[in-house]
């Protein structure tokens, strides 16, 4: 599995997925990345807000910002070479470049679907619990 790590603007949390106004790119970004994570495979995030020295410490992302500006955020670097700058990128990138196969995205995906389908908390059943 490769090393990826994602340089974000500066958000008031972790994620960006908080306050009234949720930016729907941000909540893809999160809930594809959570999901990543249920599988074992780890993307890491940085917040120029939260953790300002990873953006300093490293030499790429630092140059990126002196010469660009905070509008080439976010940063995607996989295993130390920048790979996507100014946008996230897609699921399947993401998937590929955390190592999976396709045959895992495609259980990962059904995996989901049938975790959405089953009702989650069984709210039809009267238990009261939404």
């Amino acid at each position: 599995m490769s090393k990826v790590e994602i340089y974000e603007p500066a958000m008031c949390c972790s994620t960006g997925v908080c306050g009234p106004g949720v930016d729907q790119e941000l909540l893809r970004v999160s809930t594809f990345l959570n999901e990543l994570e249920g599988e074992g495979r780890k993307i890491i995030r940085y917040n120029l807000s939260s953790d300002p020295m990873a953006f300093v410490t490293n030499k790429e992302v630092n140059d990126t910002i002196a010469n660009e500006g905070t509008e080439a955020l976010p940063i995607t670097v996989v295993d130390g070479e920048i790979r996507q700058k100014g946008s996230y990128p897609s699921n399947a990138n993401f998937a590929e470049w955390a190592g999976m196969t396709r045959e895992d995205i495609l259980k990962m995906v059904l995996k989901t679907q049938k975790a959405s389908s089953s009702g989650g908390c069984s709210c039809g059943s009267g238990s009261g619990c939404c």
